[in-house]
């Protein structure tokens, strides 16, 4: 039997397509929660009880708001370009699917143990813009394609600070690849050997540019609806609109994973006496996610121009001048080898 999945095409491709489902069904039931979580949170600071009916504690709002979307009537304005309006929901989420495929959650749970696996996922987000820009328009109506402009500018101006940032790490670990990331952080001061320490400068840049690149408060400037009337989705509604929106919670949760594996140690226990296991990566993304909420509940919207001379002005700069200092440390072993992992073992 063992022969049949390794040894022949059908049984090679079943063990595949059974691999994604079980990477797949428990990411989009995870989702269902964590909105349910992220409206809780919100509500918490607003001092009011937000989703309480349906189900116990409101725990089946989230499926019953999923009901709502696919049994509404999908809306396609007159003057829209069909194809690339219905194509443009379906490039954002399956471009944030597919990012998962090197997501490693423990040692060997991975789909694909690739050794550019940062490269990998930096080319994937990088794609995702072009979902907003189809969305904006095709829609035909001048807001959307307003929203979708200055969603492209926005993304585009972060990647690039994200960019030199996962730099960084690299130059640290000598490798593109999670696991060698993961496993250069290992060591016997537990969660001190972790790279939050020798790289929180970028951690508090990465995180912020996390928040521009996956469009959420308080820089949801291509969904700003006092400006923009819901910016580049402003036209659709049911299910091509729930596409969209579990696109954006996708990414969001991405970027919780990549948070965790690089800066905080992915499954590796925060101390040595502990095992290490899934659940530790489990805990790390929740508490990075549980940021993410309260950044979203606490702080006031940006303009856009703050938002692009924040990106421009203050991060590239600063994050290019990290990258030439990681270089150097590295390079000459500075600060008993912090920067250098590669160099001392991990």
């Amino acid at each position: 039997m063992a022969d049949f999945f390794t040894n022949t095409y059908l049984g090679i491709g079943l063990l595949t397509v059974g691999q994604v489902f079980l990477l797949v069904i428990p990411l989009l039931l995870a989702l269902a929660f964590l909105m349910y979580a992220d409206r809780k949170i919100w509500a918490a600071v607003m001092m009011r009880r937000g989703p309480n009916v349906v189900g116990v504690f409101g725990l089946l709002q989230s499926f019953a708001d999923f009901l709502k979307y696919i049994v509404k009537e999908v809306v396609v304005p007159a003057g829209a370009d069909r194809p690339v309006f219905f194509l443009a929901p379906l490039i954002s989420f399956v471009m944030a699917m597919v990012a998962w495929a090197v997501i490693p959650f423990n040692e060997g749970w991975i789909l694909s143990d690739i050794n550019v696996a940062i490269l990998y996922v930096f080319a994937i987000s990088s794609l995702e813009v072009y979902g907003v820009i189809m969305g904006g328009w095709a829609s035909n109506s001048k807001y959307p394609f307003l929203g979708s402009l200055r969603s492209a500018a926005q993304m585009i101006s972060y990647e690039v600070s994200i960019g030199l940032i996962i730099i960084g790490v690299i130059l640290s670990t000598g490798s593109m690849n999670f696991t060698a990331i993961v496993d250069a952080q290992r060591g016997d001061w537990g969660l001190f050997n972790w790279y939050f320490l020798p790289h929180f400068p970028m951690l508090i840049l990465f995180f912020i540019s996390a928040l521009a690149e996956t469009n959420r408060p308080p820089f949801d400037l291509p969904e700003a609806e006092s400006e923009l009337v819901a910016g580049y989705q402003v036209e659709y509604s049911s299910t091509p609109f729930l596409l969209f929106m579990i696109g954006e919670l996708v990414a969001v949760v991405l970027m919780c994973a990549l948070v965790s594996l690089m800066f905080f140690g992915g499954w590796l226990s925060p101390v040595p006496f502990l095992p290490d296991g899934f659940f530790w990566m489990f805990i790390k993304m929740l508490m990075v996610f549980f940021m993410f909420a309260m950044v979203k509940a606490i702080t006031p919207r940006y303009r856009y121009d703050q938002l692009m001379r924040l990106g421009w002005k203050v991060f590239l700069p600063f994050s290019l001048a990290w990258v030439v200092f990681v270089a150097f440390a590295a390079k000459f072993d500075w600060f008993w080898g912090v920067y250098a992992r590669w160099t001392v073992g991990g």
